[in-house]
């Protein structure tokens, strides 16, 4: 996306009154250009986290509006939870998630402090980006005392906050307001009530790690401070507690970059601490959304330890590792709604290859000249990546490939990547047309008009060629997979394979003619010739390739 999007996903301190969520959630949705895409209330946390997303000047009205929903109907000097939590509104982070960077977004994150210390008589601190100094950076040292001890951290001067008045606010606590990279809230469900157990298997994870002691004391440094055992895990911080809604203990992470520490990768470190102990992890939960990457990563992860091939589509990868870590132990986990990326799709985005294969086929067949031959040709080079994958994964799981089984799932992943972008390209071809229709049918009444018009149906007819060139590269980066499954692949799966090439070739031809087609009459010369020679070498070596592919084929009868 080229769009500027961020997100915000603030946590409130109410789990359980449904009035008060469903207020802040309306507050939310009344901005105009803010999307809400979840909201997933503990009750045994007494808390919730909402997610939305939007340009960022509307996102910090959004998040202004909640707070002041929240401070009104929720008062902290009755609030209960298992949570560590300081304010009505606890924290609220902002997350670029395109078009804006780290330090971009800071600016907002001071605007929205400002309005809410000011406006609203609740003080605030900024952290991590956002942080005014480098004691602030962490929420856990801003939250330290949390609600209990905020008259005192308060009437310090060293804690004065960054905006609002050094009062405190009985009803409402304070919030904490900053801008941080992704975050995942993730907890894992143990066999046991046992507090204590799961504490210690946090502290085994947990880059904090745990104190040293001694003889029951607690050693010391030269400096005077605790000495630290580390833990296994960087970027994680961790504590236990028990869920009563659930009747077991978690492990409750937050882990800070994904990057670092996947997701899966802290589960199997709490899996392995846990059966150290003689417990077992049954489960998982996300807090919240998370981008799809995290889940399918964590699929391919699991099929590798499974020596399997991880050359499946993202969906199955995720539905994998939904199962896998038992994202569903106490309720649903619904990828459209929990995924970020699929959660802000518009419908529009990919309405043709969402179709099934009768219905491509019909409306293709319909008096409508789009879909046509470009998007035509971009779905026959889908389904020719797609046969190529298929033996990469068949070949990768049959015995006696077990030595080449990582060069076969690596085939299948870069094919399953080409396939996606052959599958969006369906939909673009489709799109493409309907710019230059959208063109042509502008106002030209005016010499002015009559500008803008020439200008657009420049841009969409250079458009219309590029999008079928794309097609052309994309089909033709698949070659060497159907290449090497005629060669190495399951020789009971040569047919598929070499089916798979026949699609290609008429990809990459369909999407030549689509080309050609669409540059008749253009009258950027510079443009036509580079495009036409490019168009053409790509064109004259793909064919080349595909001969000898056949040729290879030809050998196996």
């Amino acid at each position: 996306m080229s769009q500027i999007l961020i997100e915000c996903v603030p946590n409130f301190s109410e789990g359980r009154d449904q009035s008060v969520l469903d207020a802040i959630a309306e507050a939310v949705r009344g901005v105009e250009g803010v999307t809400l895409l979840d909201v997933d209330p503990g009750k045994a946390t007494n808390r919730t986290v909402f997610t939305f997303v939007g340009h960022p000047d509307a996102v910090v009205d959004a998040a202004f509006e909640a707070i002041r929903v929240a401070g009104n109907l929720i008062d902290m000097s009755k609030h209960k939870g298992e949570h560590p939590r300081m304010g009505a509104t606890d924290v609220c982070p902002l997350i670029p998630i395109s078009g804006i960077t780290l330090e971009e977004l800071v600016p907002y994150a001071r605007k929205l402090g400002q309005r809410v210390g000011a406006e609203l008589n609740i003080p605030v601190y900024l952290y991590e980006a956002a942080a005014t100094s480098p004691q602030r950076v962490s929420l856990g040292d801003i939250r330290s005392g949390e609600y209990e001890g905020l008259p005192a951290k308060l009437a310090d001067p060293a804690w004065k906050p960054d905006f609002g008045k050094a009062e405190f606010n009985a009803r409402s606590g304070a919030t904490v307001i900053g801008v941080r990279d992704f975050l995942v809230a993730y907890n894992v469900n143990l066999n046991t009530s046992s507090v204590k157990k799961a504490n210690a298997i946090a502290f085994d994870v947990r880059e904090q790690g745990r104190v040293v002691k001694k003889n029951g004391e607690t050693v010391i440094d030269d400096q005077g401070n605790p000495v630290r055992q580390p833990g296994l895990l960087k970027c994680v911080k961790a504590i236990g507690w028990f869920i009563e809604e659930y009747g077991v203990a978690q492990i409750s992470m937050n882990l800070t970059n994904i990057n670092v520490t996947p997701l899966h990768k802290a589960f199997d470190a709490c899996d392995d601490g846990a059966r150290e102990r003689g417990i077992r992890v049954t489960g998982s939960e996300i807090v919240g959304m998370v981008p799809k990457k995290v889940l399918i990563d964590a699929g391919k992860y699991f099929l590798e330890k499974q020596s399997l091939s991880a050359g499946l589509s993202e969906r199955e990868l995720m539905k994998l590792a939904v199962k896998t870590l038992g994202l569903e132990e106490f309720g649903p986990f619904p990828l459209d709604k929990k995924i970020i990326e699929y959660a802000i799709a518009r419908p529009e985005d990919s309405m043709l290859a969402d179709l099934t294969v009768a219905g491509y086929a019909d409306l293709t067949a319909s008096e409508s000249p789009a879909p046509g031959g470009g998007s035509a040709s971009a779905a026959v080079g889908a389904f020719g990546v797609a046969l190529g994958v298929m033996v990469a994964n068949l070949t990768s799981s049959k015995k006696g490939y077990e030595k080449n089984r990582k060069m076969y799932s690596d085939f299948a992943v870069h094919g399953q990547e080409i396939k996606a972008r052959l599958l969006h390209l369906i939909d673009e071809d489709t799109r493409a047309y309907n710019g230059i229709i959208e063109a042509i049918r502008l106002p030209k009444a005016t010499q002015e008009e009559a500008a803008i018009r020439l200008k657009a149906m420049a841009d969409a007819t250079r458009n219309a060629i590029e999008v079928p060139y794309q097609a052309m590269v994309t089909a033709a980066e698949a070659i060497p997979l159907i290449a090497a499954m005629v060669e190495k692949g399951n020789p009971n799966s040569v047919s598929d394979a070499a089916v798979g090439g026949l699609c290609l070739r008429t990809a990459i031809t369909g999407a030549y003619y689509n080309v050609r087609i669409n540059m008749k009459g253009f009258e950027d010369a510079a443009f036509v010739e580079k495009m036409s020679k490019d168009a053409r070498n790509l064109f004259e070596s793909s064919m080349k390739q595909l001969d000898a592919v056949a040729a290879m084929v030809e050998e196996h009868f």
